[in-house]
């Protein structure tokens, strides 16, 4: 029997994550110990931000910075503004990129940033200032081949020019391009960053729909398609979808949302969003509560807003055949059990949110090395990295699936007193991917000293 209480706590639940790919990450010879030292971050900063605002007034800020782990490469991660930003937050955040860097096989680490303030009463000359006090604290705690920033919640290209020009007048005479991505094209920005998380999207949803991995569900034309979020990601997956035939039947945003059971011209909803402000009142359209839009009957439901959006009160709403996560965290374990024992295969966030560091990486690469690759190569590369992770993640499935017995029974000596193993998910094997990589670089390197 569940409690009626959940902890959405982020951290808990990455540690509940890794906790459950743990008795997979195989031989278990020597994992105690190591269990801890993948999981808790190297490196966690906690910073105080003077900043004059407009009001003449010195305000301070929270922020931080956390480097998970960097036995794959330096650490990669974005910085967010938003009221809520936490120690734990950024902590659970940098923990998951470590895993989508594993995951995808690029060679990063986990990072992860934020400050605790509300974008949307912020000026845009407020917020530069809050930026470059960010950075010019951080100092050489960021670097090329350290720690690389990159977007994320209220952050975007203009922010990561700030973090490219502060850095630069504290290290003049290098190359500073690879410090941070994300940035604009004039500034060595890559082609696709913009739609990279929802692209990379796309291809692990296509991908598994013609493997069958996903059940009964079958291609994407005339796929009805729910989206919470209207946001960067959430934007471009309805454009992406709707070019491959999907209908897209409803959005929301923090105001609310919309639903057209036959489809909405996402034209329209676009237009209207751009003059109001929001998607809510629509013209034809039945309006929504932000979170109702999870409980619409559709083929795939993408959340693409913020963390813990599908938890055990609402898991037994979610009327989708299918659930592809394009925001970090949306699902609670608690959640995660309610959807799986209903039928309803879930696409986790380290994976299907990936592709955001993906073609960062890229950028970070063409920057070292002075290039600018097409659009076309970009997407390329995109789609083969996505496509190798989701194989790696469905391969690795089969295989846990297949060697459950032995498993438990491996298990069983190191904890005797443990429950039974579930039958991993999808989000178990792609965690198992991820650890077992960097348990293997780990022991290859070393602990030194």
């Amino acid at each position: 029997m569940r409690t009626s209480t959940e902890d959405l706590d982020l951290f808990h639940i990455a540690r509940r994550q890794f906790d459950r790919a743990v008795p997979f990450v195989h031989p278990l010879e020597g994992w105690r110990g190591m269990a801890g030292m993948l999981f808790e971050p190297e490196r966690t900063i906690k910073l105080t931000l003077p900043v004059v605002l407009d009001d003449g007034f010195v305000h301070n800020f929270e922020g931080y910075r956390v480097l998970h782990d960097n036995v794959r490469g330096p650490g990669k991660g974005g910085f967010r503004f938003h009221p809520d930003v936490d120690e734990n937050e950024v902590k659970a955040l940098a923990t998951w990129m470590t895993w989508k860097c594993a995951l995808t096989d690029i060679p990063f680490g986990g990072a992860k940033g934020g400050v605790a303030c509300d974008p949307k009463t912020l000026s845009e000359s407020e917020k530069q200032q809050i930026t470059r006090r960010y950075i010019a604290i951080l100092g050489d705690d960021l670097g090329p081949h350290t720690d690389i920033p990159a977007p994320d919640l209220y952050t975007d290209a203009q922010t990561m020019a700030w973090v490219y020009d502060t850095y630069t007048m504290m290290h003049p005479g290098q190359n500073n391009l690879p410090v941070v991505t994300g940035k604009p094209l004039d500034l060595g920005g890559s082609e696709g960053r913009e739609t990279a998380t929802a692209q990379g999207m796309f291809y692990v949803l296509e991908h598994l729909l013609s493997t069958g991995a996903l059940g009964s569900q079958e291609g994407l034309s005339g796929t009805k398609v729910a989206i919470q979020g209207f946001g960067n990601v959430g934007r471009n997956a309805a454009r992406i979808l709707e070019r491959a035939g999907a209908r897209v039947i409803a959005v929301s945003d923090s105001r609310g949302g919309i639903h057209d059971p036959d489809g909405m011209e996402l034209a329209q909803v676009e237009l209207h969003k751009d003059e109001t402000g929001s998607v809510i009142e629509m013209p034809g359209t039945k309006p929504l509560h932000p979170k109702e839009v999870l409980e619409v009957p559709c083929d795939v439901l993408i959340p693409a807003a913020l963390q813990t959006q599908i938890t055990a009160a609402n898991a037994g709403q979610v009327e989708a055949k299918v659930v592809i996560e394009a925001a970090n965290g949306p699902i609670t374990p608690e959640a995660d059990d309610i959807l799986n024992e209903r039928g309803i295969p879930v696409v986790p966030d380290i994976l299907s949110a990936a592709g955001g560091v993906v073609v960062s990486y890229f950028e970070w690469v063409q920057n070292l090395a002075n290039e600018h690759w097409t659009e076309a190569e970009v997407d390329g590369r995109l789609r083969t990295t996505m496509l190798q992770a989701t194989d790696a993640m469905i391969a690795t499935r089969i295989g846990l699936l297949d060697g459950l017995d032995g498993y438990q029974k491996a298990w069983s000596e190191v904890q005797p007193d443990a429950p039974p193993l579930p039958r991993p998910t999808l989000r178990t094997a792609a965690h198992v991917v991820a650890v077992r990589r960097c348990r293997r670089a780990t022991e290859q390197r070393g602990i030194w000293p």
